[in-house]
């Protein structure tokens, strides 16, 4: 008999920087009761996922062991923490555990999927504790850019392993805890076994900033602005949206909040409690009727999201809201690498109507919810682990952090998504390689990597398609000549014909060489039209499309 042992696996979020999924296990190895810590998601882009609405973890693994799942614990509401609770309960259906403002989140995210709010049980903070099978997990406060954000202290019979969460060393952050040295200390003081950690901003080699710097620095900035001031960031850093409000409250402008995702996260603020005195907001419908050099509008779409408020104002009007020469736009925040095209073409087309647009290429307006290599640093002190796992990094920022702490005499291990990791008697050990990778939201549908579907939609954008389309009498014999329809190809090629006739004109010879054999197998003719269309094609205008070919037959 195998004694029991102690995993941590990671099914997202190791390796890339979103759609965070870690799963721990603690038993006799392939019977562990496991605890899931995150469930998030990651976002597509028109390059590699075209059309697709979500990127999710595959959780084909949990799926297959949801009998031996404890619980869910969530971390903090960010969406590549969050985003895939909703989309996975139907399939692994365990409690889920989260702090009362990430609950507020999450339970809204269950009602929009037709699935029970009570399946969410707010937890308070260290030092309760909640137990889980053999786990014992507590929610240890931790400062980041968006409310109540904790690390998870995980107690089992192998001692304490301590998960960091998404963090930043911040002691004023304005809204949201303090980090607390003391409270830290305190918990890490009999010996913490592994401590798996935040690497986004391990390459940062200088000290992170507060969150109340930027204040003073946006207060200057809109009390000198002329026009309406328009600011955008992360609706999910409340912090940062309530000190822009405050600034444009103190300038004497009125606060308009636009977009879904800034109305909800203000909204589940002051529910919750995490915020107090936020400035009075009016409407759009009530701000029309007011000066412009009194306005302030707070908007979603820091990153360029197409359908955000920021985009849509680039665009034209807003509800009712239309920005003209002499308005200022600020963006409080830090472009997400792969979001920069988006981001410069909506600037471009505020350039276009004279909007003067602020980035944050000063550092002046922008601080990161993320531990920047000092402030990493210091949490290694506190705790003092044996083992350090990189997480919540591409394998550059986890290499990065593996290196920093062996130069520092701590086990350093460097594990990606679906290797399992053997943490028991702080002698950490490969023991298997999981099956990982990612689903898509498409449309209502999740469908796999792997299933063909975002691959042949890759095909379509870059190729084209052509349908052929051929009847065959009773007696397997072409009635007239296939007839073609194209989509997304141009009508005319090299010969200055139009492109279907030229492709009919070669299938219908091609047709017309056949043997009966030929003709009476469908897979045949379907291999043959296809590979005639493709190249025929492609000698008229250098591309080989996606080809569907129908065969009809009247018996």
């Amino acid at each position: 008999m195998s004694s029991e042992r102690f995993i941590y696996l990671p099914l997202g979020g190791a390796g890339e920087i979103g759609m965070n999924a870690y799963v721990y296990g603690y038993g006799k190895p392939g019977k562990e009761r496991l605890i899931v810590v995150d469930l998030g998601v990651a976002f597509p882009d028109m390059d590699s996922t075209p059309g697709v609405d979500l990127i999710l973890p595959d959780i084909t693994w949990l799926k297959k062991r949801r009998d031996q799942i404890e619980a869910i614990f969530i971390t903090h509401a960010h969406e590549d923490h969050i985003g895939a609770v909703a989309h996975s309960y139907e399939a692994l259906k365990a409690p889920i555990y989260a702090r009362a403002f990430t609950a507020n989140i999450a339970r809204r995210k269950m009602s929009e999927h037709g699935h029970p709010e009570d399946a969410i049980t707010t937890v308070s903070t260290w030092p309760e504790q909640i137990t889980a099978g053999p786990f014992k997990v507590g929610f240890l406060p931790i400062s980041h850019s968006i409310p109540e954000s904790s690390a998870m202290v995980i107690d089992t019979p192998e001692g304490r392993t301590i998960h960091s969460g998404d963090f930043k060393i911040d002691r004023t952050p304005g809204v949201g805890e303090a980090f607390d040295d003391a409270l830290w200390a305190d918990v890490c003081k009999d010996g913490v076994n592994a401590l798996i950690c935040d690497s986004t901003n391990v390459f940062s080699a200088h000290p992170g900033r507060s969150e109340s710097t930027v204040g003073p620095e946006i207060e200057k900035l809109v009390s000198s602005a002329e026009g309406m001031v328009i600011a955008t960031t992360f609706a999910s850093n409340v912090a940062r949206v309530k000190t822009l409000a405050e600034a444009g409250a103190r300038a004497g402008r009125s606060i308009v909040l636009l977009g879904r995702a800034m109305n909800r996260m203000v909204e589940a603020s002051i529910q919750t409690g995490v915020m107090k005195d936020f400035p009075p907001v009016i409407s759009p419908e009530n701000a029309r009727a007011i000066p412009r050099e009194n306005l302030m509008l707070l908007v979603t779409g820091s990153q360029g999201e197409r359908r955000a408020a920021s985009a849509q104002l680039a665009r034209g009007k807003y509800q009712g809201i239309e920005l003209k020469e002499g308005d200022l736009f600020l963006f409080s925040s830090k472009t997400i690498p792969g979001n920069e095209r988006g981001v410069i073409s909506i600037i471009n087309q505020f350039s276009e109507k004279g909007v003067d647009v602020v980035d944050d290429s000063s550092g002046l307006y922008h601080v990161s919810g993320h531990a920047n290599r000092p402030d990493l640093e210091t949490l290694h002190a506190i705790v003092k682990p044996q083992v350090l796992i990189p997480m919540h990094g591409e394998h550059r920022h986890l290499r990065e952090h593996v290196k920093i702490a062996n130069a520092k005499g701590i086990t350093g291990v460097l594990a990606v998504n679906g290797m399992m990791i053997d943490l028991s008697g702080n002698k950490p050990k490969v023991v298997e390689h999981v099956d990982t990778g990612r689903m898509y939201l498409d449309g209502s549908v999740q469908v796999g990597a792997l299933d063909g579907v975002i691959r042949d939609r890759i095909r379509m954008a870059l190729n084209g398609h052509a349908t052929v389309t051929m009847i065959l009498d009773a007696d397997d014999e072409p009635l007239g000549d296939p007839w073609v329809d194209l989509m997304g190809l141009p009508e005319k090629g090299r010969s200055n014909a139009p492109l279907v006739d030229v492709l009919e004109q070669d299938l219908s010879q091609w047709l017309n060489r056949q043997k009966a054999a030929t003709l009476r197998d469908d897979d045949k003719l379907n291999d043959g039209l296809k590979k005639v269309a493709r190249q025929s094609s492609y000698d008229e205008i250098g591309k080989k499309p996606e080809v569907t070919v129908v065969v009809s037959r009247l018996n």
